[in-house]
């Protein structure tokens, strides 16, 4: 276990020498060993088969607005859109692998092929991810890609966690969406 001195120690050495992170290897070994054997499983592809076929011709408009939606759902602590995905079997399946991860996880959520959430283990600040790294260095890459992004104090953990991000595909291995797991480096 790392303590929050020597992990703001490595976080300050790496941003001064502008380095990859530094528990990259660990963050890797972690998704390829804990998080990658159950993305085949039906509860997470059939959830984004489902929205993704729910969505195909959903609007820039309409994805706007349900980004506006849940940002003030997220605001205000509570919200009907919010409510539909926190209670969601792919949200349940997420907070019980959270919950077994025994802290090494502090959040998790899945994206669709559009980059909008389809479940999750806690609240995000918004519903569109697309727009972020976390999906465009995914899902657009295509099976197999795996985004490790640097390490940041999460206030909301109260930990050093680094989000991987990786792509997620059906039983054909075509990309049908992407997931993002906050990983506590402390914990690992």
């Amino acid at each position: 276990m790392f303590s929050a001195a020597v992990l703001s120690g490595c976080l300050l050495a790496a941003s001064a020498a502008n380095a990859a992170n530094e528990f990259e290897p660990q963050i890797k070994s972690f998704v390829e060993t804990e998080i990658a054997p159950w993305l085949s499983d039906a509860t997470v592809v059939d959830a984004i088969k489902a929205q993704n076929a729910k969505n195909a011709s959903i609007t820039e408009e309409d994805i706007s607005k349900l980004d506006t939606d849940w940002r003030a759902q997220a605001k205000a602590g509570k919200g009907a859109l919010i409510d539909e995905v926190l209670s969601n079997a792919l949200s349940k399946f997420l907070q019980a692998k959270k919950e077994a991860a025994g802290g090494k996880i502090a959040e998790m959520f899945v994206m669709d092929n559009k980059g909008l959430n389809v479940g999750q283990s806690d609240v995000t600040s918004d519903y569109m991810q697309g727009d972020e790294a976390k999906w465009q260095k995914t899902y657009p890459a295509g099976p197999g890609a795996l985004f490790i992004d640097e390490i940041e104090f999460d206030d909301s953990s109260k930990a050093f966690q680094s989000q991987a991000s990786m792509t997620i595909v059906d039983e054909t291995g075509a990309a049908i969406g992407a997931i993002t797991i906050g990983v506590n480096v402390e914990k690992l």
